[in-house]
């Protein structure tokens, strides 16, 4: 029942070729360094599933290139956070005790997707360290993007995404939005007096697991398709279609700075009211 509702849903037929030819004809390139954020589902009715969308990105860029993918696991955080769905009070030191360690080889992705799933498992993929935002990495600069992760302001300047920021790195949204678009929270840790709040994670510290608590910023990822309307338009960012999907392939220096420069002049704004 769940294809054929996606067979009914779909008005593309794609194939592993067909998704290889749309990507190039709309500028991703053997040798980029790209961070992918995607949805399945609005590729259309795909032969293969997420299997071939991942051997499609594998073989454009090729290992020359280097392919990232947010793994986050944002169930293994403090569950006085939770809200969907929110736990009883009386559970949470249950929680906080129980709660498996993250391990970057078994731990699954929570709510990342399918393609994200099968990348990650892939034997020639690394992951992060961090316990609750981690992010996996294939290619020629896997392992230079994702070592080093510090466990406090995890999408600051010790991250993945700073990394991407030093070198010319694009964003690939497959049939996803600007909210789903990590490396826009690089341009809201680096504000001044940006507040930070404690949050908890379960890990493990020279081979024992231990709940520890780390800094972060409250990020807000529903601002950042407002904040894109104006990036595209100073850039000419053009959408295009890869099956059903709408996507963009999108510079990430460029949209972090934008997004920078969004927040500093709203903070401006509000000062001189």
């Amino acid at each position: 029942m769940i294809v054929t509702n996606q067979v009914d849903a779909s008005k593309s037929f794609m194939t592993k070729e067909k998704i290889m030819n749309q990507l190039k004809q709309n500028g991703v390139k053997e040798g980029m360094t790209i961070i992918v954020h995607s949805s399945l589902s609005s590729l259309g009715w795909v032969c293969g599933g997420e299997v071939a969308v991942v051997k499609a990105l594998k073989e454009t860029i090729s290992k020359s290139g280097t392919i990232v993918m947010p793994t986050q696991t944002t169930d293994n955080s403090d569950p006085c956070n939770w809200e969907n769905p929110a736990v009883p009070k009386e559970w949470w030191e249950d929680i906080r005790q129980n709660m498996p360690a993250y391990d970057p080889v078994t731990t699954p992705s929570y709510g990342m997707g399918k393609i994200v799933e099968n990348f990650r498992v892939h034997p020639d993929v690394v992951r992060s360290s961090h316990p609750t935002v981690s992010f996996a990495a294939w290619g020629k600069h896997a392992e230079e993007i994702t070592s080093n992760h510090s466990l406090d302001f995890p999408f600051g300047e010790h991250s993945p995404l700073a990394r991407l920021y030093e070198r010319e790195s694009y964003v690939l949204l497959l049939g996803v939005d600007y909210d789903s678009c990590t490396a826009m929270h690089l341009a809201e840790n680096r504000l001044p007096h940006t507040l930070s709040f404690t949050k908890g994670t379960a890990m493990f510290e020279n081979g024992k697991r231990v709940w520890r608590e780390f800094f972060d910023i409250d990020g807000d990822s529903d601002r950042f398709p407002e904040i894109a309307k104006g990036f595209e338009l100073e850039y000419g960012i053009q959408s295009f279609q890869i099956g059903d999907a709408k996507c963009r392939l999108v510079p990430v220096k460029e949209l972090v700075d934008f997004t920078y420069r969004w927040f500093e002049q709203e903070v401006e704004m509000f000062d001189d009211k």
